[in-house]
């Protein structure tokens, strides 16, 4: 079974030594206890949305970039393709947003736009 936490965890953890911060650095701009923050990352603890928030803006990095690398290694680890699951839900009607602007609305709405992609 997969937890979400310890994606979360990873995902905070990698991002920090991304930017070459340690705990106690990123503890301290979030307001969050050095041992929490541990915990956090190593998958024991869940954090609350308000926690995130706060790592993120610790982090310097977006929390929907987080959450989606969150989602995106879960959807890896259970073994989904993304790009057929998408497909497949725009196929059958769902509420699928594409991630990217489809070429023929760049061509309509601004022509020197579809020549770049």
């Amino acid at each position: 079974m997969v937890l979400v936490r310890q994606e979360i965890g990873d995902v905070l953890r990698d991002f920090r030594l991304q930017k070459g911060q340690t705990l106690r650095q990123v503890a301290g701009r979030a307001t969050v206890a050095l041992g929490y923050l541990s915990e956090v990352e190593r998958g024991q603890k869940e954090a609350s949305s308000e926690i995130l928030a706060s790592l993120a803006e610790a982090l310097e990095v977006p929390i929907s970039v987080i959450m989606r690398e969150v989602s995106d290694r879960l959807a890896l680890v259970e073994g989904v393709n993304l790009e057929e699951a998408f497909a497949s839900e725009a196929l059958s009607g769902g509420n699928y947003i594409p991630d990217t602007v489809p070429a023929s609305f760049l061509a309509d709405t601004d022509p020197s736009l579809a020549s770049t992609r």
